[in-house]
């Protein structure tokens, strides 16, 4: 079984993607401690046996496992990875039977507005966004804003998305993705600041003639973080494009920046941006 890792935005998380059903209904269950895993998920009270684990969410096809802030993942990981291969393959029950469906005890206890938001995505955005391989995935409605995970080719069409949603549901101001909704004080900075402005006034008017978008992620210290996106996502000519082009500028104009690293997958069109570097893949 392969299992891919992926590390998300806040370091204390990874995402188990086993390239398999986990939840059969499409819905998503949070388990905070090992008490309330127990009562309703073997899988996830396995997970919590690993130690050091303070939070299990079980997806449709991930499991992610937060861990506490102390622990390395150099030494958890592969004991979630052990735990994961091996209760899937042996196929013991991720819910007990008297669990309720993931999808059933969502809804019960959601907003309506959310079961609305949810039943667009699933049968008016998702058909489309589906043909190209691409996902979206609700994460919650707050103060206007649909926060969404875009995967794939999801990502491009955020424009649509948002037309889509808000044509249905007039309460919604805007559609944003989930890592755009992550608070990130580094785009606050003087460094940020420049950045974004080389990138809105020298970069993005010339991208734009070729149909793409350069989106700026991230500034941490040193690093700027940015993601490519329309006509750049998937374009073979993406690394020419960040090398030569976008970190050059970036750094003639801001000369404390060291690195520019794009947080796009061109071949699968995943984010995988996070600190210590790109997801592995684990073989068992």
């Amino acid at each position: 079984m392969f299992i891919q890792t992926e590390q998300l935005a806040d370091p204390a998380q990874l995402r188990f993607n086993p390239g398999q059903e986990i939840l059969a209904d499409g819905g998503e269950r949070h388990f905070a401690d090992a008490a309330e895993a127990q009562a309703a998920s073997p899988l996830a009270a396995r997970l919590f046996e690993a130690g050091n684990v303070t939070g299990v969410t079980l997806m449709q096809a991930a499991v992610v496992v937060e861990k506490h802030a102390d622990a390395d993942w150099t030494e958890l990981k592969p004991a979630v990875l052990v735990a994961i291969m091996d209760h899937l393959t042996h196929g013991h029950p991720i819910l007990t039977s008297d669990a309720p469906s993931t999808a059933a005890a969502t809804k019960q206890d959601d907003d309506p507005l959310n079961n609305k938001i949810r039943d667009i995505i699933d049968e008016r955005i998702m058909p489309v966004v589906s043909r190209d391989g691409g996902e979206v995935i609700f994460v919650e409605f707050n103060d206007g804003d649909v926060v969404l995970e875009l995967k794939g080719s999801a990502r491009s069409l955020i424009g649509g998305i948002e037309n889509m949603i808000r044509h249905f549901v007039p309460e919604v101001e805007r559609v944003v993705d989930h890592l755009d909704a992550i608070p990130k004080p580094g785009l606050d900075t003087p460094e940020g600041r420049a950045v974004k402005q080389v990138l809105d006034e020298q970069i993005n008017p010339s991208v734009a003639m070729h149909g793409g978008h350069i989106a700026l992620v991230d500034v941490q210290g040193d690093t700027v973080f940015i993601r490519l996106e329309g006509g750049c996502q998937g374009c073979g000519m993406a690394d020419v494009t960040l090398k030569q082009g976008v970190e050059v500028a970036i750094k003639q104009a801001v000369p404390s920046i060291n690195a520019v690293l794009d947080s796009t997958d061109h071949a699968g069109g995943e984010n995988p941006y996070f600190a210590p570097g790109k997801g592995g893949m684990e073989a068992y």
